[in-house]
């Protein structure tokens, strides 16, 4: 391959400051210049390279809109004619759920923008009751279309098992169940974007949490030439008593009144709770609040055991049990989604995978969350024992150390970027040998290993037992190792000596 040269590069559309902008300057008041590269810089954004891109092109649109900007755009006359009061896009795909937000963005799209809106809802795991009804729902609020796309496997082998093979967990507690399900939900949006010829996403996310960053630098990262429009940080409205004037003044239908209600993201991973009295930390959640898993007090009297098989770090299945042999326990095969599916049942019986924490948003203020994630808990137990048994001192500690940094990126939103996708890397390959059977006791909201096996397993019993019997390790070697790794230790201590003296 030849050798790129700087004039190679500005040869390249998307790094050459002599091309023609996709708007004319004049459309648009509140447009920037990095350099001599024109770029708006709408309210959603900061200012961002212009990318040629023949979609973009054919539509007559800029390309990548950024996130924060200061200034808000103002459209112009001409715009206003071609559009609505914020300008012109032509189709937008939009993050719905059919909640509040998202019923009432969808006319606000049509209004501001003058485009047709596009809905797309991605089946994490959430439940029935929160898919049933969408597509009326969103055509009552006038979206012209919506598209729900069962991601649960996919979800649960490419974004949930990598992070529990890298044993990834945030700030000590949390599991990272939003922060994985962003990242797959934002990809499926731009797959959607180019199937309707999208020129925008939109989001319902807040200008406080850490969904926005999520869904929109994995926005820039499939597709830089998307717009973005994020209403929460346009829009005039400025909370749920709003939203529901709005609704009313456009007939918007939404099932919910001005009565303050906890704040919750469902999907197979987990339950959060948020908001309403959690907000104030001297408060204990109430019980009524949790909904995936039961009062520990009330959980059943007889601990249930359950064997979960782990393959080069990922669970393959699992097995119900009260005794027998590890070794010769036969497994049935099934999927990442049911195998979750069923821990989730059968850890929410014994009350197992409550978190309260007080976390460090992305944004930098703190909140408080409260998290149900019981199939997560015993498959989180399970592949950590089992490296207790694979990988050797040094590994473990640089493999704990390295997945402090893979929580963060996924908890930033990061999942595309390169780091991230180097140290998974890292964690297939140290998790090779990570195979084998972990037998977990569950009892009363409490999840604590049995027994475990795995043909690649480091522990000897004839080493480690205090009966003699195997002859790789002798005791009297003992005497000579420690006065070597104490000997740092020991001329510190002659050194001290001497200079008291």
């Amino acid at each position: 391959m030849a050798a790129l040269s700087a004039s190679s590069f500005s040869s390249l559309s998307c790094f050459s400051d002599t091309r023609t902008p996709s708007v004319s300057t004049g459309e648009y008041d509140g447009l920037r210049k990095i350099g001599s590269v024109t770029c708006k810089a709408p309210q959603t954004g900061l200012p961002c390279l212009q990318f040629s891109h023949p979609r973009s092109s054919r539509l007559g649109l800029t390309g990548a809109r950024a996130v924060l900007a200061d200034k808000e755009v103002k459209a112009s006359p001409a715009a206003k004619l071609a559009g609505g009061p914020r300008g012109k896009l032509g189709r937008v795909v939009l993050a719905y759920s059919g909640g509040l937000d998202t019923s009432v963005i969808v006319p606000w799209l049509r209004e501001n923008y003058g485009c047709d809106v596009f809905c797309f809802t991605a089946d994490v795991g959430q439940g029935d009751v929160e898919t049933d009804g969408l597509f009326n729902k969103a055509r009552a609020s006038g979206a012209s279309d919506l598209k729900i796309g069962d991601l649960k496997e996919e979800f649960v082998k490419d974004y949930i098992y990598p992070c529990l093979r890298a044993g990834a967990v945030y700030e000590r507690k949390y599991l990272l169940g939003t922060s994985m399900a962003r990242p797959i939900i934002a990809k499926a949006m731009v797959d959607y974007a180019r199937e309707v010829g999208a020129d925008a996403v939109a989001h319902g996310c807040t200008g406080k949490g850490n969904d926005q960053v999520r869904f929109e630098l994995t926005f820039f990262a499939l597709d830089p030439t998307l717009n973005i429009v994020a209403p929460w940080r346009e829009w005039d409205i400025r909370g749920r008593e709003d939203a529901i004037d709005y609704a009313k003044k456009h007939n918007v239908p939404v099932p919910v009144t001005k009565k303050s209600i906890y704040s919750r993201d469902r999907n197979l991973w987990h339950l959060s709770h948020e908001g309403d009295v959690l907000e104030d930390l001297t408060n204990e959640p109430k019980e009524d609040m949790f909904v995936l898993t039961k009062d520990p007090r009330e959980a059943p009297d007889t601990p249930e055991y359950v064997d979960i098989a782990i393959e080069k770090g990922f669970p393959v299945s699992f097995k119900t049990a009260q005794s027998g042999d590890l070794v010769s326990v036969d497994f049935e095969s099934m999927t990442p989604a049911t195998l979750l599916a069923k821990l989730n049942e059968i850890g929410g019986r014994h009350g197992v995978g409550r978190v309260d924490m007080v976390e460090n948003r992305l944004v930098g203020m703190k909140s408080r969350g409260v998290y149900e994630t019981p199939g997560g808990t015993i498959l989180t137990l399970a592949c950590r024992e089992l490296e207790s048994l694979t990988l050797d001192r040094e590994t473990i500690q640089v493999k704990d150390s390295l997945a402090l940094k893979y929580a963060e990126l996924v908890y930033a939103g990061r999942w595309f970027d390169p780091l991230r996708e180097s140290l998974d890397a890292f964690m297939e390959k140290i998790s090779e040998t990570t195979t084998g059977v972990v037998r977990l006791k569950l009892f009363k909201g409490s999840v604590n290993v049995a027994s475990r096996f795995s043909p690649y397993s480091l522990y000897r019993e004839d080493i480690s037992s205090f009966e003699e019997g195997s002859k790789i390790y002798n005791q009297a070697d003992a005497s000579g190792f420690i006065r070597l790794y104490g000997l740092p230790t020991r001329v510190r201590a002659l050194r001290e000596r001497k200079s008291h003296h």
